[in-house]
């Protein structure tokens, strides 16, 4: 009520609306209205925006904190096993097959067959894990799939269970050696009877579930991108299959693929902005190229007749989802 006086002395008309709606509310017995009064002055909005604002910031701070904490804590386990003797990011292991391999070899076993004479061995990024008392369940990808690694404590050595429980990670590179096993719920399994650390991981994959969406950080980080959306892979496999079956036709029709300089003395071929960036040991400034056209035409005088190149080239103007400053060309010419 303080309030709602407070407001009717500062402005007379807002004053006579208000009580002709505090009217309304008395003459209508049982109905209860309630009122909402916002006060429009700079010292009021200074004083409603910030919290949001700390809000964001906090929940910013507080997601960095976590991402310190948690790397701080992955690195302290990398000390420690190399206090161990173990060393967390290994020089090389020996794969025999690759998960879609595993998966199409062995999908005829019944659920809970162990298939003891099979020796496999794979390795592959751990992207789950769940632990039951003696038993660890992770799941590894690689680049065909993923599969599910059944490790059990009587199938390991004590050190090595341990190792597993303490050390190991979600975004860790494991290799494991083992048998085959079809869980009883149907899920083929690499029964594990060694596995080891082949790179640990620092920081924490993007969340299970809600996946990478952040579009800056999908486009800057590819990386991580692929790793939170594996299917994001199948567009550069695309790509490596069109730009190959290009070179095929190309070679078909007699052309000749060269590759020209990226820096140039003057930018031209196109009109555009470019790169500009200074050679040390010239002592003058070059540019990077914008198109590939002018080199091209001198190979023609050079005599070849037929040559194409599939190059980058770098244009110093916007950038967007669909526009990369620094993009690839293919320019033929006869």
């Amino acid at each position: 009520m303080e309030a709602l006086r407070v407001w009717r002395a500062s402005s007379n008309l807002l004053g006579f609306a208000a009580s002709r709606a505090a009217a309304a509310a008395a003459a209508s017995a049982g109905r209860a209205h309630r009122f909402h009064i916002r006060c429009c002055s700079p010292a009021a909005a200074a004083t409603t925006k910030p919290p949001q604002d700390r809000r964001r910031r906090s929940a910013s701070s507080s997601s960095t904190s976590d991402r310190d904490s948690i790397r701080a804590i992955r690195l302290k386990k990398v000390e420690e096993l190399r206090g161990k003797g173990y060393e967390p990011y290994a020089y090389k292991w020996d794969r025999t097959h690759t998960t879609k391999e595993l998966q199409e070899r062995y999908t005829h076993l019944e659920n809970g067959e162990v298939c003891t004479e099979a020796s496999v061995s794979i390795a592959g990024r751990i992207v789950a894990r769940r632990a039951f008392g003696k038993l660890v369940f992770m799941t590894i990808r690689d680049d065909s799939g993923t599969i599910q690694l059944y490790c059990e404590k009587d199938s390991l050595t004590e050190e090595q269970f341990e190792q597993l429980k303490a050390f190991i990670d979600v975004g860790d590179i494991l290799g494991a050696s083992g048998s085959i096993k079809k869980t009883e719920k149907g899920e083929l399994s690499v029964y594990v009877s060694f596995f080891e650390i082949l790179t640990k991981s620092l920081l924490p994959l993007p969340d299970k579930y809600h996946g990478l969406t952040d579009v800056d950080k999908r486009y800057r980080q590819r990386y991580i991108d692929m790793i939170a959306n594996p299917e994001v892979a199948d567009v550069f496999r695309t790509r490596a299959k069109v730009v190959s079956e290009i070179r095929k036709t190309m070679e078909s029709f007699g052309f000749i693929e060269v590759e020209t300089p990226v820096l140039q003395g003057e930018a031209g071929g196109a009109e555009a902005r470019p790169f500009i960036t200074h050679h040390n040991s010239l002592q003058r400034d070059l540019y990077l190229r914008i198109a590939t056209e002018l080199h091209l035409k001198r190979m023609l005088v050079g005599g070849l007749e037929k040559v194409y190149e599939i190059g980058r080239i770098f244009r110093n103007e916007g950038i967007s989802t669909r526009h990369n400053p620094e993009f690839t060309t293919i320019e033929l010419d006869v």
